[in-house]
């Protein structure tokens, strides 16, 4: 069980995704929406800097959204979703986004305008997704991409009875999360770098279950879609795979020239936010450094590796995300 108030976590999840709001690196986004399912046509289809690469799948797959319909993104971000939900949902729809974080909403309404959205259409709006500021009954379908795992355990079922006031009767919910495959150990739960990065509040499959069906939810569907979580940490900036340095949440001001991590990979990832920094001891030191850019240091770097976001943790041994979390598609009804 994680020992933190709910202050701190949220307060340390807004500082690391006020920093990922600020990634540049358009390649590294989209090798990670491609290993989740998004196609080409896709994310040619929304506005450049949409796609932060923070996603762990892509609910959209299972929405069905037609014309006219209302849907909901909770935790919008930048606003991928929103914006491809829009194009489906078409002039008479509506796209809405929900987001606690200035920063990102701040992004998100800036690439609305550029891309010439109206209000009717798409919008964005600063709340808590356990308190959603919208009235009752008025979406069709809700949506969430990597965003539920970051609430705090005590508070996640507020999630699910939010959804469920918010959405008509015969509304549908479809959510791309990361889930625990098995309890994670205590040192995993109480490191603060991987709880923003979506691996130590991941919930057990069970739990969710639970939690939409005690919110009203049937015809509930949970299932592991078998993509790799490992892709937040072998994609390098340019969006390939194996290569060392990943930047998302990282403002970068000069480039690293070697990685000593086995594999090559052990870099602050974006949805997994610097879950390599709780998982190497050795990664991606500066061409002139002999200190880790992925352990904490006495003074400030501009490394590759060290997001301004990302709290200090101590470099835990190498662990396999995938053999602890997993990437899981949910789909419930309300009747």
């Amino acid at each position: 069980m994680d020992t933190r108030d709910t202050s701190q976590i949220y307060e340390e999840v807004a500082k690391h995704y006020s920093a990922a709001s600020q990634t540049t690196s358009v390649k590294y986004g989209e090798t990670v929406a491609k290993s989740f399912g998004y196609t080409e046509e896709e994310l040619a289809n929304i506005p450049e800097g949409a796609n932060l690469g923070l996603s762990c799948g892509n609910p959209l797959a299972i929405t069905s959204l037609r014309e006219g319909e209302t849907v909901i993104d909770l935790g919008s971000g930048a606003g991928f979703d929103v914006f491809l939900a829009a194009t489906r949902v078409g002039p008479t729809g509506r796209s809405i986004g929900i987001d606690f974080n200035d920063d990102m909403l701040s992004r998100a309404n800036s690439l609305k305008t550029s891309r010439g959205f109206p209000d009717s259409q798409v919008s964005f709006i600063k709340g808590s997704i356990t308190a959603i500021p919208l009235e009752s009954g008025i979406a069709d379908c809700i949506i969430s991409n990597c965003v539920i795992n970051l609430v705090p355990e005590a508070e996640k079922p507020l999630v699910f009875k939010e959804m469920h006031r918010v959405l008509k009767s015969g509304g549908r919910v479809a959510v791309s999360d990361i889930l625990a495959k098995k309890p994670l150990p205590e040192k995993l739960r109480n490191d603060i770098a991987l709880y923003v990065g979506c691996i130590a509040g991941a919930s057990e499959k069970q739990q969710y279950e639970n939690w939409l069906k005690e919110a009203g939810f049937e015809q509930v569907l949970i299932q592991d879609t078998g993509a790799d979580i490992n892709v937040y940490l072998d994609t390098d900036e340019d969006g390939n795979r194996g290569g060392c340095c990943a930047p998302p949440g990282t403002v970068k001001e000069e480039k690293s020239s070697s990685c000593c991590a086995p594999k090559k990979i052990e870099c602050a990832p974006a949805a997994a936010a610097a879950a390599a920094a709780a998982s190497s001891s050795s990664c991606c030191k500066p061409a002139a450094e002999t200190t880790s850019c992925c352990k904490p240091v006495e003074k400030k770097e501009s490394s590759c590796c060290k997001p301004a976001a990302k709290p200090e943790v101590k470099a835990e041994e190498k662990e396999d995300l995938n053999e602890w979390v997993g990437s899981y598609k949910i789909y419930a009804v309300k009747n």
